[in-house]
């Protein structure tokens, strides 16, 4: 007789808020971030705005406290993962990462990005993505951790490349972007026994 185990309960699992790289504090979003978040949108706008659903117009500063306080619930629901990235030395705010798409009873998640624009070229997101895909691997017993981006996002698929994600497919016209019109879909992926 196979006995079952007792069910796994997300939201009583306890982790880490937050982990450290060479030059990154990555921590879970607290009341009061929005207004950091705000003013990376707000530089970053044009170069997000073809890829992030959230950038689509300049953000009212409350919205962005919205996505910060509700990030943080999210994160104590182990529901969706979101962090913020900040330089260790400066204290400056650089961008977010996440796991998103969860799925507890197999640890498969999904890493998301994106990086201020006075930020990008200094390897900063490269080493985020790494960041998280050990605190994956090592707090959370991840078994497949994937980066999906639009096939013509090119700059997302070379961070998923240097992090040393492997191109699983392309899913052919799958998705529709934010222009209108239907994108291809990257899946790049990690998995225990292979990648780590």
């Amino acid at each position: 007789m196979v006995m079952k185990s007792d069910p796994f309960i997300p939201v009583l699992f306890d982790f880490p808020e937050f982990f450290e790289t060479e030059r990154l504090l990555v921590r879970a979003p607290q009341w009061g971030d929005g207004a950091v978040v705000n003013e990376a949108i707000r530089e970053s706008l044009e170069e997000l705005k073809p890829w992030m659903p959230f950038a689509q117009s300049i953000p009212a500063l409350e919205e962005s406290e919205i996505y910060a306080r509700d990030s943080r619930l999210k994160f104590l629901n182990r529901t969706m993962l979101n962090m913020l990235i900040f330089h260790k030395e400066e204290g400056t705010f650089l961008g977010c990462t996440g796991l998103h798409h969860i799925d507890w009873e197999t640890r498969c998640f999904e890493a998301g990005y994106w990086l201020r624009t006075t930020c990008t070229g200094k390897g900063y997101i490269t080493e985020a993505v790494n960041g998280i895909t050990r605190f994956a691997i090592e707090e959370l017993a991840a078994n497949r951790i994937e980066i999906r981006c639009s096939g013509r996002n090119a700059r997302s698929a070379a961070v998923a490349e240097r992090a040393g994600f492997l191109l699983d497919g392309i899913l052919r016209l799958n998705a529709l972007g934010l222009d209108g019109e239907l994108h291809d879909s990257k899946v790049y992926a990690k998995v225990r026994g292979a990648e780590f």
